[in-house]
């Protein structure tokens, strides 16, 4: 794969060549490769027919919990959420031990310990990660869906970016089938803090209700961070420094 130097960049096919654009900027690829008619019916691409199929049932996984939690993430996510979505689903459906190549499933591998711990901890912006700026322990009740951070000083326990001057936090609890595609969101209302304040505050954040159980529940915090101006709260950079992090998986 080649990548455009030129000043003029094109878009489109060109005598066998392609030219398109990605996150990393404009490259070519020469078209050629095994016909499609070959792949989906000669014996000898079996496996890559198990592959495709397993990999379009991944890609359309991180898409259903996506969606699921669209609210959410539309406050919080990098460029390459979705690539990196596909990439946790692969490994929660490599631990479907009960269907054959071709056909292991996320809603499988999702119901084992070692799927549930695949996805706990994801951060759907890579640029602003959980670990590296909330530094006060929180606990949470998978029963009543709360939860409890106490003592938190912001001025200590949270690392906000230049220019901030508040920082919210919220609560998601979402029930997803991933074998439907049906799901839930359920929200706690934002608890908002001076990002200098030197108080300490006990912080619960509770959801307006739970969802129904429709299959895998998950729990995620959003931190977002603004500047207030005049009383009024602007984003900042469109919320490029806000954290999602789904904190555990039920």
């Amino acid at each position: 794969m080649a990548k455009q130097k030129s000043l003029l960049k094109v878009e489109g096919t060109l005598d066998g060549m392609t030219f398109y654009k990605t996150g990393d900027g404009y490259l070519v690829r020469t078209k050629g490769g095994v016909s499609k008619s070959r792949i989906d019916n000669d014996p000898a691409f079996a496996r890559t027919r198990e592959n495709g199929r397993e990999f379009g049932h991944t890609a359309q996984s991180g898409k259903v919990l996506r969606n699921a939690i669209r609210p959410m993430l539309l406050q919080a996510k990098d460029k390459r959420v979705s690539s990196r979505m596909v990439k946790i689903m692969s490994q929660i459906k490599n631990q479907d031990q009960t269907n054959m190549r071709g056909y292991r499933n996320v809603a499988t591998g999702i119901a084992t310990p070692e799927g549930k711990l695949a996805l706990q901890g994801f951060d759907f912006n890579n640029q602003a990660v959980l670990g590296s700026i909330l530094y006060a322990p929180y606990e949470l009740d998978s029963v009543t869906g709360t939860l409890q951070i106490n003592g938190l000083v912001p001025n200590r326990d949270i690392v906000p970016p230049n220019g901030s001057t508040h920082v919210s936090m919220s609560l998601g609890v979402a029930s997803i089938n991933f074998e439907t595609g049906e799901s839930q969101l359920r929200q706690s209302t934002e608890t908002v803090f001076a990002v200098g304040d030197t108080v300490s505050s006990d912080v619960t954040l509770v959801p307006s209700s739970l969802p129904a159980e429709l299959g895998v529940t998950v729990y995620l915090l959003l931190l977002s961070f603004s500047q207030q101006v005049n009383g009024v709260h602007y984003a900042l950079n469109n919320g490029s420094y806000n954290v999602l992090n789904l904190i555990a998986v039920g």
